[in-house]
Order: structure tokens, then sequence, then C-alpha cells
């Protein structure tokens, strides 16, 4: 059982409530000015401690800063570089400033969805979840520490934003090969990324060994992707690799390039031979993506589209969602479906017809 004891502070008679915590150790807190509060105070870890739900005052005092650096380590050990840069810049920027120097005992539910508020107005829906999440996650450490019983960021209703999904641009069979001339040197990379899908860090990191010429596929193993001016070399996005069905045509003009190549050089490497740097020239001094989309005269996008324009090319051949799945390395049908809906929408007018079809050869128009 805990105690009540008086002590003589500066301002005058204080009381200390002493408090044995669930590992045998004692525990206090002083600075009440009654005996009754404290009392009170004292009588609630004892009823938290008899339902198995106590909390160590002392443990609550922990501020984010204290738990912010140790949750951001862990989670530069199990994401990659390149989905670990954001995460670091959202406490960097966003959490630690507003939220390193509070306790996490003192944290609201309403402190946190009006902070959420702000940052909707100030940043997009992508940047405000994700800002979120980090501080949510680290208030989950609290929680599994033992240091807040319950997550403020997880009960009721925070408002978080929702994220629209723009609408895809799809280049032409004649749109694509318009950019690859205008793309110069880099015309081969273009013709990759547009009719194979796969994605840039992927085709920066293929090498001539992952090229199967006599089945016509690419053998995707690793993705190479640019994180704050260095290079870093993995597992593809998915953590599993796969085969990416290859036109001859771009085969064709692969083995051309490829000759006196050896098996382990790059597919696609930049002018000094190492990999390729995003969508700058090799100077530095401009984007060649967006030189080439002016020249070819066609509407602003990124690299990352030219694997929207593949998905899209791969439907007007005729090829189902689950072949798509696989050579864009979705988890899942329903994941491709989801992204790329719109183009199969012909595949939704084909249905209606054929059942249209089969009830009309039954006789359907007999029962009305």
């Amino acid at each position: 059982m805990g105690s009540v004891h008086a002590y003589q502070a500066a301002k005058g008679r204080r009381y200390e409530a002493r408090y044995r915590k669930p590992n045998g150790k004692q525990g206090a807190k002083r600075g009440f000015t009654r005996k009754r509060d404290a009392e009170i105070w004292l009588a609630e870890i004892e009823t938290s401690r008899a339902k198995g739900s106590f909390i160590d005052p002392q443990a609550a005092r922990a501020t984010v800063d204290m738990l912010g650096p140790i949750w951001i380590e862990a989670k530069r050990h199990s994401m990659k570089p390149s989905s670990f840069a954001p995460v670091e810049t959202a406490w960097r920027l966003r959490v630690q400033p507003k939220w390193g120097g509070w306790e996490v005992a003192d944290i609201r539910h309403t402190d946190i969805r009006a902070w959420v508020a702000e940052l909707t107005q100030s940043t997009g829906a992508t940047v405000t979840i994700r800002t979120f999440g980090v501080l949510a996650s680290i208030l989950d450490d609290a929680v599994y520490d033992g240091r807040i019983a319950v997550n403020p960021a997880r009960v009721g209703r925070i408002g978080l934003p929702r994220k629209s999904r723009g609408k895809h641009g799809y280049l032409t069979h004649e749109e694509v090969f318009r950019l690859a001339r205008a793309a110069g040197d880099r015309k081969l990379l273009v013709l990759v990324l547009a009719y194979t899908g796969i994605r840039w860090g992927e085709a920066v990191a293929l090498r001539v060994e992952d090229i199967d010429f006599e089945r016509g596929r690419f053998r995707i193993r690793r993705n190479a992707v640019e994180v704050h001016g260095k290079i870093h070399v993995g597992t593809p996005k998915s953590h599993t690799g796969r085969a990416v069905p290859v036109p001859k045509f771009l085969l064709d003009q692969l083995a051309i390039a490829l000759q006196g190549r050896s098996r382990h050089d790059l597919a696609l490497p930049g002018i000094d031979g190492g990999y390729l740097r995003r969508t700058r020239s090799d100077d530095g001094s401009r984007s060649w993506f967006k030189t080439a989309l002016a020249t070819a005269e066609l509407p602003n996008m990124t690299t990352h589209d030219l694997r929207h324009t593949a998905a899209s090319l791969a439907v007007q051949s005729g090829a189902n969602v689950k072949t798509i799945q696989r050579m864009l390395g979705h988890t899942s049908a329903a994941m491709t479906l989801d992204v790329y809906s719109d183009l199969f929408d012909e595949d939704l007018d084909a249905v209606s017809k054929r059942l249209d079809k089969g009830a009309r050869k039954v006789g359907v128009d007999k029962l009305f």
C-alpha cells in the first residue's frame, strides 16, 4: 500500500505520495498542496494497479524528443533508403519542431487534431498523412512501453485528408517514338521504360546478365535509387524478383547497344559507365527528360509516367490483369485494377455485349 507524507518546501507545506511500482521499487510524486489531493491521486494509482493498467508517472514524463530518435533509427534499418528519406524528413521538419518538447502524457487527441488541420492547410495530403503517421507510431511505442495507456492519435476522428489519385497520362506508340527521338542518346532508355514498365531504379540497376535474349525477358533482381545524391542498390520495391516481357524490336536494339560489354556491366549506364542519375543530364545542368518532352511537343509528365504508358500499351495488346500485375511487380491483381481501372473500361463494355448476345440467343425477347 502507498502512503502520504508531509514535507516543507520553499513555498510552504507540501505532500508527497509514495507508492510501490509493479517491479517492487518505490516511486513518489511530490508537490501536492493538500493532503486530500495526494490521497486521491494515490488511490487512483492503487486502482490502476489492481486493474492491471498501471502507468508509471515517471515513465509518462518521457518526451517525444526522447522517443522519436529511437523510433527513427529503428526505421532507418528496416526501410529502404528511398522510403526512409521522406519519413526522416517528416520527423525532422514537422514532428520534432512541434512535439519534441512535449511529454507523452500531456498530448491530447484534440491537440493532434488541430495540428493535422494546420498541416492540411500548408502541405499536400500525402505529406500530411505521412507526418501524422510518424507521430502516431512514436506514441504507439509509448503505449507498448507502458508510458501511456492509450494512444491519443488512434482514438476518435483525426480528420486526415484524402489522397486524390490524378488521372494517368498515357502515350501512344507514335508519341513514345517521338519522345525517344527527342531524348537523343537516352532513346533506348525511354523505350525500355515505356515498353516494359520497369521502374526507373530497376532500369538503372539492370545489367547485361539480367537480359534473357532467348526468352525475351528482363530478370528484375536489383533496384538502384538516388537518395540525397547517393545511389543505394538493393532489392526491387516488393523485395522479390520478377520476369518482365520485352518486345523483340527492343531486344534487337539492346543487342546492338551491348556489343562488347561484359555480362556484369550495366545495360543502361551513365556517360561515365556508372549508374544513371535521375532525369538530370550528365553535367547536371538541366533535365534531359523535360527537354525531350518539350522537343516532342508532349504534355508535362515524369519518367514514372512511362510505366503507366507500358500498362496502357499492354492492355491494348490484349494482356489481362494478371499478366500486367506480374509485369509491373504489383503485389496483387486487385492493386493493378485499383491503379489502372480506367484501362479496363472496354472490358466492361465487352462483358455487357457478350451477356446481351447470350441472353438473346436463348430467346430472352419471348419473356416480355
